[in-house]
């Protein structure tokens, strides 16, 4: 943190230090291309994406094939070599404290590590029960979800450090703050958090927050609310639902539905329990590190600058980032992915093979028919399966002939934000201080602050 008196002068290699790597993190993360056609390839397409998002699907279109076996073999190792350290918990494990976390867990994390292993291996060679390895379970998640997962994680953990490290949030924070603390009760860098989920990836939003958490940029309630408040899913897989829906002619009337209702939501949320109740401090093992607070001496400008410049001097090495990139990978690999075979597959099971979401969905039946949506018994189960994934929503009403339907659907498995096949699964994997009542919960808080506008803003664009 800086607290200067008087103005500090930066010399010409400190700026550059601050605007080139800053620059770069947001061509990369923030600012949407079409990338496709910049670099002539015909496998991105002519849709704008942020870089990261580029480099992912280039790397699922070189190796597509071959991620879900990769993806495989790493959840069945992780779950073998977490067994065996957190049994044994052998010497050489117990003495490094990056592998000692790694691998030595609680007995609850151990099972789901396990299951998830489990889950993995009767998918991928199509073993044991069809309940498991069908196409709509455990095949989504293996050949579908898991090679995204695993392409858009290996580059964001190299390239993270480019949008953290080098002092663009924290220059953007102090200039957006007297916004985004009024309206939403958080740091104006929050909404680099945002920006990056909204064009890029929800998950790598949420990863990003529980850094900036751990790094003491947030307190344990700012880093909730952004979580759960700001990590929605990208613009490039708007899209594809979009298209799926075949509401590709409606696509900025779908978009900006899902911006509105997202922005009351995340204005309303931190307002209401349980983010209410979270704690205002800092982490432990950080304190608090922002500074946002502009001093008399400075323009909001010049403040903005000082702390961009003062973070990028602390910056690592070129070394140090690669090998912090390496460890960041490793760790989404070994940790987080087990836990999104687990779960995902699990609410996938029970949306596939049992009434439960149709029973949960009976009281919804009579508010659909009230806001006259067509179709009420059906979108008000796709509604609530949302929170097992966020594609699953779409697929149960694609069928339905009212595009009223449609549209208020797809924009509510955008706005409910929490769905445990991904971005529920990271939260929870996450130092980020959210369990699963409080997921829950939460998803249908969203549920009900959105609804109605979806249902309104689809009355007036329809």
């Amino acid at each position: 943190m800086m607290n200067y008196s008087e103005k500090k002068q930066y010399t010409l290699s400190q700026k550059i230090k601050f605007f080139l790597p800053s620059l770069l993190g947001l061509f990369l993360f923030v600012i949407p291309l079409q990338w496709g056609t910049i670099l002539n390839i015909e496998a991105l397409g002519s849709n704008f994406t942020i870089g990261v998002g580029a480099m992912a699907e280039m790397g699922k279109v070189a190796i597509g094939e071959s991620l879900p076996f990769f993806m495989t073999w790493v959840i069945v190792v992780s779950a073998v070599v977490t067994m065996f350290c957190t049994i044994f918990k052998p010497q050489f494990i117990k003495k490094d404290s990056i592998w000692n976390k790694l691998f030595v867990v609680t007995p609850l994390w151990l099972f789901f590590r396990v299951i998830g292993a489990i889950f993995a291996i009767v998918t991928y060679y199509s073993i044991g029960s069809e309940v498991i390895y069908s196409r709509a379970t455990g095949g989504t998640m293996i050949f579908d979800l898991m090679p995204t997962l695993a392409t858009w994680f290996f580059f964001s953990g190299f390239f993270l450090p480019f949008l953290m490290n080098f002092g663009l949030m924290d220059f953007f924070g102090t200039m957006i703050r007297r916004i985004m603390r009024p309206l939403f009760r958080v740091p104006g860098r929050a909404a680099i958090d945002g920006i990056t989920s909204w064009i890029g990836s929800g998950p790598v939003g949420v990863v990003l927050t529980d850094k900036q958490y751990k790094q003491g940029y947030y307190t344990a309630k700012e880093a909730s609310i952004i979580a759960v408040c700001f990590s929605l899913v990208s613009l490039p897989f708007a899209v594809v639902v979009a298209n799926f829906l075949d509401l590709a002619q409606y696509f900025p009337q779908f978009y900006l539905t899902i911006c509105l209702v997202s922005l009351v939501a995340a204005v309303i949320l931190p307002r209401i329990w349980p983010l209410t109740i979270k704690e205002d401090v800092y982490h432990p093992k950080a304190g608090k590190q922002i500074n946002e607070e502009v001093p008399e001496n400075y323009s909001q400008f010049e403040w903005a600058l000082a702390n961009g410049y003062a973070k990028a001097e602390t910056a690592n090495s070129l070394g140090e980032i690669i090998k912090d990139g390496i460890m960041t990978v490793i760790d989404v690999y070994v940790t987080l992915m087990p836990l999104v075979m687990c779960w995902g597959t699990f609410a996938l099971i029970l949306t596939e093979y049992t009434p439960i979401f149709e029973w949960l969905a009976v009281p919804l039946i009579p508010i659909f028919k009230l806001l006259q949506v067509p179709e009420a018994s059906l979108a008000s189960q796709a509604t609530l399966l949302g929170f097992a994934d966020m594609f699953l929503p779409s697929v149960i009403v694609s069928s339905v002939s009212s595009e009223l339907t449609r549209f208020v659907v797809g924009v509510m498995s955008f706005s409910q934000l929490i769905y445990m096949s991904e971005t529920g699964a990271v939260i929870l994997n996450s130092e980020i201080p959210l369990d699963l009542k409080d997921l829950f919960i939460i998803f249908v808080e969203r549920t009900i602050i959105t609804l109605p506008l979806a249902v309104l803003l689809a009355h007036l664009f329809l």
